[in-house]
């Protein structure tokens, strides 16, 4: 990337890497707009790197005072201060600079980058002679009309105190969603460092590897990637994530070895890869009318990528979303499942069923359905029998008509003593108590 150079001709490669210029250009013109009052983005040195001349212009003070060169350091002076006061107390600083103008500046850290966003050129208070004296007094020794500067001096806008400190806070906003948008681009790249470590650390474990003849290397090798897609399919389809992720990076680096030197090729591998995982995930329960959209959207991103960095951390991103979607689609076949298991209970609490028998109502195995009926109701299919059948047998109990062998005779209880013992368990009372207090 070539750094870009600003209008005093400073490199600043580390914004055009971190923060995209457009939206900082943007921020500091919605600013400018908004409130009136210029912004400008600077290093510790105190060197203007975005502008927004195009929006709002210096005032005729300070165009007068920057006209000159030493006035122009000065300014400059006064910046760098003022950046560097603002990232050591990480909070809006309002200074006075160098020419007597109120200003104040907002930081920007990411990492070891400083700079500061810069506002102001106001004054605080009506200008009074004292302050026109101590303007010319400033302006000592600089080529500028000391009459004009003082007349323009005199016609700066005044601002409060509240409103000079709001609009700080306001700047200071500004700067914390810069901040956030450089972050982001950190976070990326520390992402990409993380993969290619352990993309690294596969292939040099694959070179330490010694195949006794180059013809057997390859076909074992064929195979080997033949196999490992095999099982990813299979991993994917069966919703093991972690499992999957790792024979991703496996084939990764086998696509690597053979066609680093051709992105293309590494491109048509990746697509191949889609393909396997697409497929996988409908096997998997996913809803084909939202994987084919996501399909053309995973070939057009790969079609714009332009290293194989960012081909390698993308491709655990797309396992990631294709799998989130087979996820949530079984997640809405094991809710209905599990209510239609419940509701295959409430039937037929009185017979004497089996988690076999409900597991096959619902076209499940019984292993599988007992896990996610755990899962989502936090009880056991014969404990929620078990409830179902105690609630059901103290709607009876408090009918006079019925005696506790009935009771649990018409509840799917066989025997009497044990009914008692669960009905204790579960209400606290035996259900003869239970009689008695309802009657």
């Amino acid at each position: 990337m070539n750094p870009t150079k600003n209008a005093q001709g400073s490199e600043s490669p580390w914004i055009d890497e971190l923060v995209k210029r457009t939206l900082l250009e943007k921020m500091l013109c919605s600013f400018s707009k908004s409130t009136g009052l210029k912004a400008i983005f600077v290093d510790t040195q105190g060197k203007t790197l975005v502008s927004t001349d195009h929006e709002i212009m210096d005032c005729q003070f300070c165009k007068m005072i920057r006209a000159d060169a030493n006035g122009l350091k000065k300014c400059q002076r006064s910046y760098a201060r003022a950046c560097s006061d603002a990232a050591k107390y990480g909070e809006p600083y309002i200074f006075r600079c160098h020419a007597g103008l109120i200003m104040w500046a907002a930081p920007i850290l990411l990492e070891e980058h400083v700079g500061a966003i810069i506002c102001g050129q106001v004054l605080m208070w009506e200008p009074e002679d004292y302050f026109l004296d101590e303007i010319e007094e400033m302006v000592k020794g600089l080529d500028v009309d000391v009459a004009a500067v003082k007349w323009a001096a005199a016609r700066l806008e005044i601002m409060s105190g509240d409103k000079v400190q709001a609009a700080a806070d306001l700047l200071f906003i500004v700067a914390n969603q810069i901040m956030r948008s450089g972050m982001t681009v950190l976070e990326q790249r520390r992402k990409i460092s993380v993969q290619q470590a352990k993309l690294a650390e596969e292939i040099q474990a694959r070179k330490r590897a010694e195949f006794a003849m180059r013809t057997i290397e390859s076909r074992a090798l064929a195979a080997y990637s033949f196999d490992k897609e095999y099982e990813l399919q299979t991993k994917v389809r069966n919703g093991e994530g972690d499992s999957a992720q790792q024979l991703l990076d496996y084939i990764l680096v086998d696509i690597i070895e053979k066609h680093s030197h051709n992105i293309d090729s590494v491109k048509s591998r990746i697509i191949e890869l889609v393909v396997i995982v697409s497929r996988a995930t409908i096997n998997g329960g996913a809803d084909p009318n939202e994987i084919l959209p996501l399909n053309s959207i995973s070939y057009q991103e790969i079609l714009d990528m332009t290293s194989l960095d960012e081909i390698c951390l993308w491709c655990k991103d797309m396992l990631d979303r294709y799998m989130e979607h087979e996820t949530k689609t079984n997640d809405q076949k094991n809710l209905q499942a599990v209510q239609n298991a419940a509701a295959y209970i409430k039937q037929n609490y009185e017979e004497k069923i089996t988690i076999a028998e409900i597991a096959q109502a619902v076209y499940l195995s019984p292993c599988y359905l007992s896990r996610i009926f755990k899962q989502s109701l936090g009880c056991t299919l014969m404990e929620y029998l078990t409830q179902i059948r105690v609630e059901k047998a103290k709607t009876m109990l408090k009918n006079p008509k019925y005696n506790i062998m009935q009771v649990a005779e018409e509840n799917g209880f066989e025997d009497p003593g044990y009914f008692t013992r669960v009905f204790k368990k579960i209400e606290g009372i035996t259900p003869s108590r239970f009689k008695q207090n309802a009657l």
